[in-house]
């Protein structure tokens, strides 16, 4: 039996498609929108980290995450300018996918997502002067940062509509800590938020 082709079933060939082309939908909310190569950049960053062997590193016999400051005190101390411009760009991927996936976790334990920004924001910064390839992407990063962190939670999202209870939690996070991501997040669902910081 011969199935037509409007049957058959519509799978994305890899994660990295999946996710890229999630990002370039979400992206054209933005003026102007990020650069398509971008999107297939955070679509492979997104693929990559979905393996525990590129996320973790092994330590002392355990699997644990690296701390960004000692990846960048690694890329200080590099030989050259190649593993420089390596050990820095897995720095700013790391930031960027913490930052944006696990921002309470890292607020419990006194990290603020300006330590992020901080920390990915540099790192693209310098491979946009130095790396030997994708400098266009690394400076669109650089200089938008914080939007790349809510592309990439919004990306992961499993929901795209949320509740009215969530949408007050969101409120009352932002309240709290000033977060611009989820400042813009709250702006996204056409919430204005006046100098008074009253819902509208």
């Amino acid at each position: 039996m011969r199935l037509e082709q409007q049957q058959l079933p519509i799978t994305e060939t890899s994660l990295s498609v999946y996710f890229s082309k999630r990002l370039t939908r979400y992206a054209r909310r933005f003026r102007p929108p990020p650069h398509e190569d971008t999107c297939w950049y955070l679509g492979s960053l997104l693929e990559r980290f979905g393996r525990s062997e590129e996320l973790f590193a092994y330590q002392d016999g355990c699997m644990t995450l690296r701390p960004l400051a000692l990846l960048y005190s690694d890329a200080i101390q590099a030989d050259n300018a190649r593993e420089r411009c390596l050990m820095l760009q897995q720095l700013g991927d790391l930031a960027l996918f913490l930052g944006a996936l696990f921002p309470e976790r890292f607020t419990r334990h006194g990290i603020l997502q300006d330590y992020f920004i901080g920390m990915g924001g540099s790192a693209y910064d310098y491979l946009a002067d130095n790396a030997k390839s994708n400098r266009h992407i690394f400076a669109e990063m650089a200089n938008t940062f914080t939007r790349m962190l809510e592309m990439v939670a919004n990306a992961c999202s499993r929901r795209h509509r949320l509740t009215t209870e969530e949408v007050l939690a969101l409120y009352q996070r932002w309240l709290g800590s000033r977060d611009p991501v989820i400042e813009n997040q709250l702006r996204a669902l056409g919430i204005e938020l006046a100098g008074d910081e009253q819902l509208q």
